[in-house]
C-alpha cells in the first residue's frame, strides 16, 4: 500500500511539470520570434545588481519551488543575484511576475572557466524562499537520466538575448531548433573537438541560434506525451558570431547531470 502511495505521488509530481496552462505557439518559423507570454512558465530572468538597479545577465528554468538550472558561466561570487519568473518583458511590471533573492550558488565542481570545451557548465540557484506556482510560474521537466536526442529532434530555445549580435531583446523569444546528433558535430567542419558527449548541439543552419543573454536558459523539448523538459542549457555560440552556418549552438547536455541535480536539492 505504501509502495503504490509513493509511486502515485511519484507520477502525480512528474505530471505537474512540462505542460503549460498558455501553451507554446510552436511553429517552424525560419528566425526567432516573440513567444506566447507566459507559455515557457519555468523561464526565469537571472539578474544582478548593480549601483541600486537590477540588470538581466542569464535565462534560467525553475525545477523545483525554491531551485534554479542555469549555467555555471553565468556565476559570478562577487555578485548578489535575483531570479523573476512569469516574465514576458523584462522592461514591464508584469501582474504575476514575481521577483525572489538567490540565497545559496551551487556551481559543478568540474567547471573551469578557462577550459569551456570540458563542458560541466552547469550551476544550480536555491531561491531565498519557496514560490507559489500559478498559471504563469510553473516547473520544468527534467529529461531521463542518460537521454540522447536523435539527429534533426525538433526543440524550442527561449531566452532574453540578442535578436541579431548585437540587437538585445526586451521580450521572450523562441526559436525553433533541431538537434544535431554528436557525431555530425563533433565533425572537423562542425565543432570538432570542442564538442563533448556531455554537451547537446541544435541549429546551425545560420539562421536560429541562441546568443549573448540566453545564455543559462533553456533547450525545451516535448516528448510523445506532451511534456515538455529541458534538454539543454545555453552555454557556448561561435566566436564568428551568433548565427553561424555549421556551427549550432552548444547546450550542456541536462540528462547527463539529472543525478548531479537530484543531488544538489537534496543536500543543500
Amino acid at each position: 500500500m505504501i509502495r503504490t502511495l509513493l509511486l502515485s505521488a511519484l507520477v502525480a509530481r512528474a505530471l505537474s511539470c512540462g505542460l503549460p496552462t498558455y501553451l507554446p505557439q510552436v511553429t517552424r518559423l525560419v528566425g526567432g520570434e516573440d513567444a506566447r507570454p507566459n507559455s515557457w512558465p519555468w523561464q526565469v530572468s537571472l539578474q544582478y545588481s548593480s549601483s541600486g538597479t537590477w540588470h538581466h545577465t542569464c535565462g534560467g528554468s525553475l525545477v523545483a519551488n525554491n531551485w534554479v538550472l542555469t549555467a555555471a558561466h553565468c556565476i559570478s561570487s562577487s555578485r548578489t543575484y535575483r531570479v523573476v519568473l512569469g516574465l514576458h518583458s523584462l522592461s514591464t511590471e508584469e501582474p504575476g511576475s514575481l521577483a525572489v533573492k538567490v540565497s545559496k550558488l551551487v556551481v559543478h565542481k568540474d567547471w573551469n572557466s578557462s577550459q569551456l570545451s570540458k563542458g560541466n557548465d552547469i550551476a544550480m540557484l536555491k531561491l531565498a524562499q519557496p514560490v507559489s506556482l500559478t498559471d504563469k510560474i510553473q516547473l520544468a521537466c527534467l529529461p531521463p537520466a542518460g537521454t540522447l536526442l536523435p539527429n534533426n529532434y525538433p526543440c524550442y530555445m527561449t531566452g532574453w538575448g540578442r535578436l541579431q549580435t548585437n540587437e538585445p531583446s526586451d521580450i521572450l523569444q523562441q526559436g525553433r531548433q533541431l538537434v544535431v546528433d554528436y557525431a555530425t558535430c563533433s565533425r572537423s567542419d562542425w565543432w570538432g573537438s570542442s564538442v563533448k558527449t556531455n554537451m547537446v548541439c541544435a541549429g546551425g543552419d545560420g539562421v536560429i541560434t541562441s546568443c549573448n543573454g540566453d545564455s543559462g536558459g533553456p533547450l525545451n523539448c516535448q516528448a510523445a506525451n506532451g511534456q515538455w523538459a529541458v534538454h539543454g542549457i545555453v552555454s557556448l555560440t561561435s566566436v564568428l558570431g551568433c548565427n553561424y552556418y555549421y556551427k549550432p549552438s552548444i547546450f550542456t547536455r541536462v540528462s547527463n547531470y539529472v543525478d548531479w541535480i537530484h543531488s544538489v536539492m537534496a543536500n543543500n
